[in-house]
């Protein structure tokens, strides 16, 4: 599918940082919040393309050509309130909202602070919660060879293979992995050593209606997290996704659009 593809940069937090904001599709609005990798255009997002006008935005230092956007950025509380003014500044209005993994974070952090923003809400695997007796894996200390295991329930389907491999043109490969390292460093810079930074305590804030997917065998953010996560968001419900790993949207697209596409309509 070909989209009208848009790249936006967004003056925030008094001048401080551009917000990068990538556009595409058509229809209502909905915010897509990346994983830690960045943001890709990959087969989900452009089936939300089909029906959404997607606004994706890039945390500080992920975006193609910004790396360093990350040096003016002190907290994650700053990227929140930077966030909340680059919507105000596209007149989003209570868009709809999808979040995986720290996009998911992302997503619950802004509903937790300012509560009503989003109509609807669907969090993908979110990290952001901490419980010892089911710890959360740090990504940024596993083996390369381990990732595969810990991202995917089965690593060897096509839609896996696909995600995992290296570009054989080698400046290509080059960019590639140099930009998700740089993407995970930016974002893991707010993570660890623990991904708590007391979402937890702030969860009952959330008004927005909110529907937790979550990969029955994710072995890098178990999904004992779903429960955790419904028990502390008023108005919200689970569905488990059996077969699956921690990233849905790749592992079991189809299942995956079966789960949201009623509660989104």
């Amino acid at each position: 599918m070909s989209v009208d593809q848009v790249d936006l940069a967004i003056p925030a937090y008094g001048g401080a940082l551009d917000i990068h904001v990538t556009r595409l599709g058509a229809g209502p609005a909905l915010v897509y919040f990346h994983p830690a990798d960045g943001f890709n255009v990959d087969p989900f997002v452009l089936d939300l393309a089909e029906r959404y006008t997607v606004y994706a935005p890039h945390f500080p230092g992920t975006a193609p050509g910004d790396p360093f956007a990350i040096h003016a950025v002190r907290s994650l509380w700053e990227v929140v309130l930077a966030y909340q003014e680059v919507f105000s500044a596209l007149d989003l209005e209570r868009p709809v909202a999808i979040g995986q993994s720290f996009g998911g974070m992302m997503a619950a952090e802004l509903a937790a602070t300012f509560p009503g923003i989003f109509e609807r809400m669907v969090l993908l695997d979110p990290i952001g919660l901490w419980n010892d007796d089911y710890p959360v894996v740090n990504w940024t200390a596993a083996s390369p060879a381990d990732m595969p295991g810990l991202l995917f329930h089965d690593p060897q389907t096509p839609d896996a293979l696909a995600l995992l491999t290296i570009p054989d043109d080698q400046e290509e490969m080059i960019e590639s992995l140099s930009r998700a390292d740089w993407s995970i460093g930016c974002t893991a810079r707010f993570i660890w050593p623990i991904p708590d930074k007391g979402l937890a305590r702030r969860l009952h804030r959330i008004t927005t209606p909110t529907l937790v997917v979550w990969g029955e065998n994710d072995r890098l953010c178990p999904v004992a997290y779903a429960d955790d996560f419904v028990a502390g968001i008023p108005h919200s419900s689970k569905v488990i996704i059996p077969q699956c790993g921690h990233i849905p949207q790749v592992e079991r697209r189809l299942e995956l659009h079966a789960a949201i596409a009623p509660f989104l309509s």
